[in-house]
């Protein structure tokens, strides 16, 4: 049994109150497909039971269809659509399979050999199956778009009454051809149309798709236990009065749910999960939580000198993650979907990729103060150089979503927060951070690590260096207190390193969840603050032993945070001065993480108590772990 070391504390609070969690804001970037309990007849009706009982997902043109990602365009015609796009998506999982309902009202239904003038969905799955980082996606086209026919030029508009046509993954190859059984089996749909389509000679009243997706071949597997996460996106497109043209009524448009493209990853995507539990009669939804946390700590916000000598970055709260070159374990310790999105990329120097000799290798960590965010950057590093060349910087590209200001597509903006090692040895601000720093929204430091030298010829063997950040984030949209306090991030580490031969020099890049602002996927993290009370919004974080800590020191009002490695029954005792049992509470089963709750004082009377948490294991029942805290209660 481990005992922890005792602390004397100044507590405002010494009862526990009920373990509540933290306030979770509604995820607008994931949705869950029930499995289906009964059958699925692919007829584009969506007359089954089943699709009464799916989640929906409502895609309206002109509004914000969930943050951080997606958007709007006007392809052509009047700015403002006289039948604006109104989707109506839904999801099941029959075995191994995904099957996507979704019913779009549209007076004029209908196609064309130019692209854009069309109706249809465009969407992506991301490849599971590929060897590389991150995965890539794989196209799933589905419209009336039809720019190749056989024989002479295809007529334009379509001829009457025509349905879409499949393109991408398991689509036809060349493109209207024929598709064989193996495309069929893997992606089919039937869609049917109340009206006609390419014709406006009557006013349609919108089409019905019922689709399905087998996530075999793409690495996916439902079965699982603890279910999978699908990564997905769709994009809608809607044409009208093409049929024939009529200048008066004729738009073009699209929009999109997280992200816009089929065949390249931008700005966010669907999470769509799916667990074998979660079937369309098992009742309510499992809560889906953010990636992770980065907390308020108690201590003093840091200096930024670049030294990370403060107290507060030594707090085990602090989040904390390594980025290392070539190290795919590594990447599969990345929580949620930064397993698949984070990579790396090696770009060419002296027209060739040489050796990587020096593997780049750090450390972040995050933390908030008030409405700041902190960065820390560790890193090691045995030739630190400074180039010119974004390909061989030493440095970051720290990404992150402004909550207010969108981009040309109308998701939200993200910014570019670069530096890199400048020749002095000190920090280069690149790319957005140098404005934020001369408006004071930004501070940036960074120190060499003892015995280390810039230079471009690798001649002597340097120890790498440290760096800080700080960013006001009020400056990016947020509101005093931040708000839902969420925030989107990717994280680049660059490594250059020169050496005699120049051919042996070279660059390289490795990044956490999207290498670039604008690229998907950031991760969703939730700012935690002090007072937060619960643990989820430390679950996942990993644990090497057991703690149990208590701040602010001393306050009316105080939160106990506790740290567990590994799933434990979870008990908390109070006792007074002479050993008596004040309060017992049995916090349940817990999972493996970083866990806050609150004290109340009640009616104590003000004295010395001891708190004493002691972790239990599930399966055997024997205690692994008994930490104790002393504390005054001041009244």
């Amino acid at each position: 049994m481990k005992f922890g070391r005792e602390t004397l504390l100044v507590l405002g609070v010494v009862l526990f109150t009920a373990v509540s969690a933290v306030a979770v804001v509604p995820r607008q970037d994931i949705i869950w497909a029930r499995k289906a309990v009964g059958p699925i007849t692919l007829n584009g009706i969506l007359n089954e039971p089943e699709w009464a009982a799916a989640e929906t997902m409502t895609i309206n043109w002109g509004v914000d269809n969930g943050v951080p990602g997606s958007g709007w365009k006007v392809e052509s015609g009047r700015p403002i659509p006289s039948d604006p796009t109104r989707a109506v998506l839904k999801f099941l999982v029959v075995g191994n399979q995904l099957y996507l309902g979704a019913s779009i009202p549209d007076s004029s239904v209908g196609g064309s050999v130019s692209f854009n003038r069309f109706d249809g969905i465009l969407m992506a799955i991301k490849d599971r199956t590929d060897a590389g980082l991150p995965k890539p996606p794989a196209e799933y086209f589905y419209s009336w778009w039809k720019d190749v026919l056989p024989g002479p030029p295809p007529p334009d508009p379509q001829p009457a009454g025509d349905l879409p046509n499949f393109r991408g993954k398991w689509g036809s190859n060349p493109a209207l051809s024929p598709r064989d059984s193996t495309q069929i089996a893997n992606w089919d749909a039937v869609t049917v149309v109340n009206g006609l389509s390419n014709s406006d000679a009557t006013i349609d009243v919108g089409y019905t798709i019922e689709m399905r997706f087998n996530l075999t071949p793409m690495g996916y597997d439902l079965s699982l236990p603890g279910g999978d996460v699908i990564e997905w996106n769709i994009s809608i497109y809607d044409t009208d009065w093409f049929w024939p043209f009529l200048a008066s009524k004729f738009y073009c448009n699209r929009v999109w749910w997280q992200g816009p493209w089929g065949n390249s990853a931008l700005y966010n995507e669907v999470r769509i999960h799916t667990k074998p539990s979660v079937t369309t009669t098992s009742g309510p939804l499992p809560v889906v939580g953010h990636d992770l946390a980065i907390p308020e700590v108690s201590q003093a916000a840091p200096v930024i000198d670049g030294n990370l000598s403060d107290a507060a970055w030594a707090n085990p709260l602090v989040y904390a993650f390594d980025i290392r070159w070539n190290d795919a374990p590594l990447i599969a310790s990345y929580p949620a979907t930064g397993k698949y999105r984070s990579g790396q990329y090696q770009p060419p120097v002296y027209n060739g990729t040489a050796f990587v000799a020096d593997p780049a290798n750090a450390t972040v960590k995050a933390l908030v103060k008030g409405d700041d965010l902190y960065l820390s950057f560790d890193v090691d590093d045995q030739v630190v150089q400074y180039h010119p060349s974004i390909d061989r910087w030493d440095g970051f590209i720290f990404s992150i979503n402004d909550r207010v200001v969108r981009g040309d597509d109308k998701q939200l903006k993200s910014w570019r927060l670069a530096f890199q090692v400048a020749q002095n040895g000190t920090g280069l601000a690149q790319d957005d951070l140098p404005a934020f720093i001369a408006s004071g929204d930004a501070q940036l430091a960074l120190a060499l690590k003892p015995g280390t030298t810039v230079d471009t010829l690798g001649a002597s063997a340097d120890q790498g260096y440290t760096a800080e950040l700080k960013l006001d984030l009020t400056a990016i949209g947020y509101p005093a207190g931040l708000g839902d306090r969420l925030a989107f991030l990717g994280m680049d580490l660059l490594d250059g390193d020169s050496f005699l031969p120049v051919t042996s020099s070279y660059g390289q890049r490795t990044w956490w969840f999207r290498e670039y602002e604008g690229q998907c996927c950031p991760a969703y993290a939730f700012l935690a603050p002090l007072s937060a009370v619960g643990a989820e919004a430390f679950v996942g974080r990993p644990v090497e032993e057991a703690s149990l800590t208590a701040f602010p020191n001393p306050s009316a009002q105080t939160t106990l945070d506790y740290a567990i490695p590994a799933e434990s029954r979870v008990a908390m005792d109070v006792y007074d001065v002479a050993g008596r049992l004040v309060e017992h509470r049995d916090m349940g089963i817990q999972a493996a993480g970083i866990w806050r709750t609150s004290l109340d004082a009640g009616d104590r009377t003000p004295g010395v108590y001891f708190v004493r948490m002691t972790l239990i294991d599930p399966t055997s029942g024997q205690a692994t772990s008994s930490i104790q805290t002393k504390s005054v209660l001041l009244r």
